[in-house]
């Protein structure tokens, strides 16, 4: 399972930007309804996913927290974790840790102590387990007070669709959210996944929007520095570049080419704009 984390609104007024990331594009991030919810979420959220090098790539503690901070000065409170990502320490050392600093500052110890997860996803289908099993375990921690919306990520349309229905039928809670790997590259789930979670009225929640930053033109060199201290280059990942490269590598070209031009446009007109930057660029 993941979670996801609303942060207090006291901690979400904007401020000047202190984040010592050089190239960061700082801008104010609007809130949007997550639908078929009462949550009121920042319309981009802060995957945490590289807070940590325990997989030999990722994100030290003094980057992760300039990434975190960075996000919260822009306005964003939505944020996204699991408790294996990098062995746990994104999660317990990283996040948890920043989280807490904050509530320390801005909420009182009774309000510390009423801990609850807005958003508790289940992260991967396991085939195994009865859909009639998991819904009725997601509707007891919504019950419990423990959560209070539920997401699913990594399924098939099919078993969405099933598991909202059968929740419905029961008055169980059912999915608010869907979490899907969606990009330039990634494409299909705009077959049948999107289209049923229009349906049901299921927000989507994208990740990996950059194809782990292979769309960011961070692997068109792979002799490069940052594409030998990316996730493609290390050991652990060694060939998951290899299916349909040339079609990736063609899309990421295109894609840093028209960034290119529309920086050269945003320069010469002066404008503010809006756009939102990677740790690196």
């Amino acid at each position: 399972m993941f979670t996801v984390y609303r942060l207090p609104p006291a901690c979400l007024i904007p401020s000047p930007p202190t984040s010592p990331l050089p190239s960061a594009i700082f801008v104010k991030l609007c809130r949007i309804n997550y639908i078929n919810s009462g949550l009121r979420v920042s319309e981009l959220c802060l995957g945490t996913m590289t807070f940590g090098e325990d997989w030999g790539w990722g994100a030290g503690g003094d980057e992760s927290r300039a990434m975190y901070d960075a996000f919260r000065e822009a306005g964003g409170n939505f944020i996204d974790t699991a408790n294996i990502y990098t062995n746990g320490s994104s999660e317990t050392l990283r996040l948890g840790e920043f989280i807490q600093v904050h509530r320390d500052s801005h909420r009182s110890r009774h309000e510390i102590l009423q801990f609850y997860i807005d958003l508790y996803w289940m992260h991967i289908w396991d085939k195994l387990t009865p859909v009639e099993e998991v819904m009725r375990a997601f509707d007891d921690l919504v019950s419990s007070g423990k959560v209070l919306y539920i997401g699913i990520s990594d399924a098939p349309a099919w078993y969405v669709a099933r598991a909202n229905t059968l929740a419905e039928l029961r008055g169980w809670r059912s999915f608010a959210g869907l979490q899907i790997e969606y990009s330039l590259i990634e494409r299909t789930p705009e077959e049948e996944l999107i289209p049923m979670a229009k349906e049901l009225g299921l927000t989507v929640t994208p990740w990996s929007p950059l194809a782990g930053g292979i769309l960011a033109g961070k692997y068109l060199d792979m002799n490069s520095d940052d594409a030998k201290s990316g996730r493609f280059g290390s050991e652990l990942m060694q060939g998951a570049l290899e299916p349909e490269r040339e079609r990736k590598t063609r899309i990421a070209r295109e894609v840093v080419t028209i960034a290119a031009e529309l920086r050269f446009r945003r320069r010469r007109s002066r404008s503010p704009g809006s756009a939102t930057g990677t740790r690196k660029r």
